[in-house]
């Protein structure tokens, strides 16, 4: 999953950039309010880490805009801890969810996986599909069977992606704005490579192609 971190203060923003990239995030980090609304607008991101206190733009404006031109990305606002009135303006704009600052990065991860998973109506706790569990802290799939198998960075991104969207044609064009970050190099044949991982680890017929559409990952078998 892709993610958005507006932050200003570069000490805190690298630290919860490094956590979010362990926990199994593509994240791109901007430091002002100008680029964080053209980011916002421009690329799909899954979620985006929002920071009120922005210099060249405040935050609050920042998603007031977004909201103005039906941009509905899920959106956490970071605030003073006391500053009640920054959150309640925030839910008026259209933020949803909050965390006060300071606060413990895994609080952070928590929060955002509830969030994406409610943007795609999966509010359950873990995602899962028939056959396959997904465990987002031990970044593995578990089978039927019990068995685990450990994913590496991209193999858990793109399969969090595929378990968000049974059923669905999703394209390697798709599939690669949301694994990868901003910078990558996004190679759709790398992308190829991926897939066929992830049907040694599931099974050949778990994710089936569909020519002129892209990939299917099938929630029955």
């Amino acid at each position: 999953m892709r993610l958005l971190l507006v932050e200003d203060d570069k000490n805190l923003s690298a630290t919860v950039q490094e956590s979010l990239g362990k926990a199994g995030f593509a994240v791109d980090v901007v430091a002002d309010g100008i680029e964080a609304e053209y980011m916002g607008d421009e690329e799909p991101y899954d979620a985006i880490v929002l920071d009120l206190g922005l210099p060249k733009r405040p935050g609050l404006e920042v998603l007031k805009n977004w909201r103005t031109k039906k941009n509905n990305v899920p959106v956490l606002i970071l605030t003073a801890r006391d500053a009640w009135h920054e959150r309640v303006d925030g839910f008026k704009a259209g933020a949803d969810d909050y965390l006060g600052k300071p606060f413990h990065v895994q609080e952070l991860i928590a929060r955002l996986n509830a969030l994406i998973r409610r943007s795609h109506d999966r509010p359950q706790g873990e995602l899962q599909v028939e056959g396959v569990r997904l465990d987002e802290e031990q970044q593995c799939a578990i089978l039927a069977s019990g068995e685990h198998k450990k994913l590496t960075g991209t193999e858990f991104r793109l399969l969090r992606y595929f378990m968000l969207h049974p059923d669905k044609p999703l394209s390697k064009t798709r599939l690669t704005e949301h694994v990868y970050e901003y910078d990558e190099d996004k190679d759709s044949n790398v992308m190829e490579v991926y897939i066929k991982r992830l049907r040694l680890l599931l099974g050949q017929e778990r994710i089936e192609t569909r020519r002129g559409q892209g990939y299917v990952f099938r929630s029955r078998l």
